[in-house]
């Protein structure tokens, strides 16, 4: 009988590896973990205080397998690779007071902002604001502007313009300390946000597509245990 097993095994291999193709060929979209649970390797720190402190408490680390920002010394953390076109799902949580945060996508030039923000599509995290945008440098498009944004004369992508769009709930989001989901869809120049499972804010004509994704230390400390990437060809509706 062990000829016939090795036969089966070996068929069985050779229809895995076809299989394999057929899945690559059809375009099947492979998820993975922007979170390897132990260090932040795939990962960048842009910290302007750290210029002349080096030896300064870093405000990123990996603490029970999750990212965690803490929120001082202020700055980012940037993928190394740039993404576009992909689904972002987000599980994350205040872990002390509320306060302020947010993941940016489609990040680019460094420091193009109050020398500090890169430039890029802010999706807020704050609390009791979470899903709205701002415009870093980056501008984007959303129903009822002058409602969300203000008047169109002060609208703007630089310092002392009005960059932020208010996203479009009041109530998405869980009490401080539980953990809420985000999920950020990005295809070519429209991003669309869910905070628990509702639509906060679905933006068109980004003026950028691509670019690094982003979390900032914006003086909260932040717990983030899932943060996983899809390539996408659509948006969900």
């Amino acid at each position: 009988m062990r000829p016939y097993k090795t036969t089966i095994s070996h068929s069985f291999l050779w229809l895995s590896l076809i299989s394999g193709v057929v899945f690559s060929s059809c375009g099947i979209a492979e998820s993975k973990s922007l979170i390897n649970g132990q260090d932040l390797e795939g990962w960048y720190l842009d910290v302007p205080l750290l210029d002349s402190l080096p030896n300064a408490k870093k405000p990123f680390t990996v603490r029970d397998g999750m990212i965690v920002s803490l929120g001082e010394p202020r700055g980012h953390l940037l993928t190394d690779e740039e993404y576009q076109n992909y689904r972002l799902e987000l599980e994350y949580r205040f872990s002390g007071k509320g306060g302020n945060c947010g993941v940016l996508v489609h990040a680019s030039q460094s420091r193009a902002l109050y020398d500090m923000f890169p430039k890029s599509i802010e999706v807020q995290l704050e609390h009791g604001n979470a899903g709205d945008f701002w415009c870093i440098v980056a501008d984007i498009e959303v129903d009822n502007m002058i409602a969300r944004r203000g008047p169109e004369a002060l609208w703007g992508i630089t310092e002392g313009k009005n960059r932020r769009i208010e996203n479009l709930t009041d109530d998405s989001e869980n009490p401080l300390g539980e953990w809420n989901t985000m999920t950020i869809e990005c295809l070519d120049a429209r991003v669309k946000v869910w905070v628990n499972g509702d639509l906060v804010n679905h933006g068109r004509n980004a003026t950028v597509h691509k670019g690094k994704i982003a979390i900032q230390a914006e003086g909260a400390e932040v717990e983030f245990r899932k943060m996983v990437l899809t390539p996408i060809q659509e948006l969900t509706q």
